[in-house]
């Protein structure tokens, strides 16, 4: 008879098991981070396994209710961090249409489900979008939340025009920088915020111009057609001042405290979409967008890296597959 430790080496070897990052308690955040064995996940209806090659991480999602509760509430944990990815689809749930094993892809895995700092995920197929080969796939872990966090905002959410003009804080973080590019492109001026010593990096981005939160006065760029705020707190409240009256100011950081005297003011969460996450690369792959990847490990490096006290600058991607 085999022993309880001999089935999990012999379950270990043909990878009924998966290497991942586990969070079990909110009050500790990223302190509480282990890299464990957990079972490999199987597909529901509607869902894909991925093998994840490359993973990206938002430090704020272990301050969402959705890390750890589900969505009635209830703890969910322990729970596996992470929604970027980007890897290779290797098993087909029930009534999955539009992908195949064996295709390179990345997305967005869902908010209350286990995340992609393991091996494997599983993740809704609508969820994801092809990944071209000439985009690698830690670039293509990049992408998600930031990119598709621009795009609606500006798109959908700020109905963005030629010619108009575009506040974009934080440009040069991993979303701000996403915001200048896109609004860029689609004919905006504009104004990036930052620290000072981001001013090269956000005009390398196509700011037109550089605004330094900590010596500017916000105040003195005069009015502007969309706000993309990514702050919040003073600088949010500041910046809905500074809408024009029809514009429109956008938020990611909860619902807006101060909204423009005759604009609007929205507050959103960024949702997948496939089509949208297919224009992103595109554009990725043929040079008009750059990424902003920051420190890049390997899921052996993770945790120590997380809970690193080091300003973040860029995207934090792991590395699963070396």
């Amino acid at each position: 008879m085999i022993s309880l430790v001999g089935a999990y080496q012999i379950a270990k070897k043909i990878r009924y098991v998966m290497r991942a990052i586990e969070v079990i308690d909110q009050t500790r955040k990223a302190a509480g981070m282990k890299l464990v064995d957990r079972p490999k996940p199987l597909p529901a209806i509607n869902d894909v396994v991925v093998q994840v090659h490359a993973s990206g991480f938002v430090a704020t999602e272990l301050d969402w209710p959705s890390t750890w509760t589900d969505r009635l509430g209830r703890d969910r944990t322990p729970t596996i961090p992470g929604h970027e990815m980007a890897g290779v689809v290797i098993a087909l749930g029930y009534g999955t249409t539009g992908l195949s094993v064996g295709q390179r892809v990345f997305g967005l895995a869902d908010w209350y489900r286990n995340g992609t700092l393991a091996e494997y995920v599983a993740i809704e197929a609508r969820n994801l979008a092809l990944l071209p080969e000439e985009v690698d796939f830690p670039v293509g872990a990049s992408l998600p939340i930031s990119g598709l966090t621009a795009w609606q905002g500006l798109f959908l959410h700020g109905r963005l025009r030629a010619g108009q003009s575009v506040l974009a804080h934080g440009a040069a973080g991993a979303v701000g920088s996403m915001v200048t590019q896109l609004a860029r492109e689609a004919g905006a001026y504009v104004i990036g915020t930052g620290r000072a010593a981001d001013r090269q990096k956000v005009l390398d981005f196509g700011a037109n111009e550089f605004v330094d939160l900590e010596n500017d006065a916000l105040e003195d760029i005069g009015e502007v057609d969309l706000v993309f705020d990514v702050i919040g707190g003073n600088i949010g409240k500041q910046s809905a001042n500074l809408v024009r009256p029809s514009g429109t100011l956008v938020s990611i950081v909860g619902p807006v405290e101060a909204k423009p005297v005759k604009g609007l003011a929205i507050d959103f969460v960024v949702e997948a979409d496939r089509r949208q996450l297919g224009e992103i690369v595109e554009r990725v792959r043929d040079g008009r967008l750059q990424t902003n990847i920051g420190n890049t490990v390997s899921l052996d490096e993770a945790v120590a890296a997380l809970n690193s006290n080091e300003r973040r600058r860029g995207k934090s991607i792991i590395q699963v597959q070396t």
